[in-house]
C-alpha cells in the first residue's frame, strides 16, 4: 500500500530499557543493525501496526512495554534506487513512518526474535541512545535522527542532552544476544 507519492506507510519502534538504553537488532544474515519497524496494513492504525511489529520483530506482548510518546506527524525517507526492486521502480519512493518510543516494563528474556517464522533479526543488544545516528544505513539516519530528538523528551535529562562528540563506534558483536 503505497501514497500517492510512492511512500509506504510504516511504524518505527524505540525500545529503551530502564537504562535508557535502546533495542539495537541486526538484520537477518545481514550486518546491517536498526530499529524494529514494519508496514501498516489496510485497516490498521499505527498504533495496532507498532504492537503487531513488535511481536513480530521482537516478541514482545503489549503487557511487557508502556508507551512513552509517538512523533507528531509522518517521517519520510527515500530509499535508493538499488534497493527498490525492479518492478516496484517508479512508483516506489520509501517509507513514511510514525515512530513510537516504549519502555520495557517486562525483562529481556521476554524478548524472542523467533515469535514468528520469518524473523527479522537474528541477534540484538543494548546501546547508547544516540549511538544509532552513526551506525544505521545512511540513507536513513535523517529520519533516526528526527524520531530520537523528537522522543527523547519523554526520558531523562541525561538522554536528552545529545553529546556534541560522541566516541567511536562500539564493537556491534559485543553484548550481544542472538538466536539460538
Amino acid at each position: 500500500m503505497l501514497d500517492r507519492e510512492g511512500y509506504r506507510p510504516n511504524v518505527g519502534i524505540i525500545l529503551v530499557n530502564q537504562k535508557n538504553e535502546v533495542f539495537w537488532g541486526k538484520r537477518v544474515r545481514e550486518h546491517a543493525w536498526q530499529f524494529p519497524q514494519g508496514g501498516i496494513k489496510l485497516g490498521e492504525s499505527p498504533t495496532q501496526a507498532m504492537l503487531r511489529e513488535l511481536h513480530e520483530e521482537v516478541g514482545l506482548k503489549p503487557e511487557h512495554v508502556q508507551i512513552l510518546g509517538r512523533t507528531r506527524d509522518w517521517l519520510r525517507y527515500d530509499v535508493p534506487s538499488h534497493f527498490i526492486r525492479r518492478d516496484s521502480r517508479g512508483h516506489y519512493r520509501g517509507q513514511k513512518q510514525i515512530w513510537f518510543l516504549l519502555r520495557l516494563t517486562g525483562r529481556d528474556t521476554d524478548v524472542q526474535l523467533r515469535a514468528t517464522e520469518h524473523p527479522e533479526f537474528d541477534a540484538w543488544r543494548w546501546s547508547e541512545y544516540w549511538l544509532a545516528l552513526d551506525a544505521v544505513i545512511e540513507f536513513k539516519r535523517e529520519v533516526y535522527s528526527r524520531a530520537l530528538n523528537e522522543l527523547s523528551p519523554f526520558l531523562d535529562r541525561q538522554v536528552r542532552m545529545r553529546p556534541q562528540v560522541r566516541s567511536h563506534l562500539r564493537n556491534p558483536y559485543i553484548s550481544t544476544q542472538t538466536l539460538d
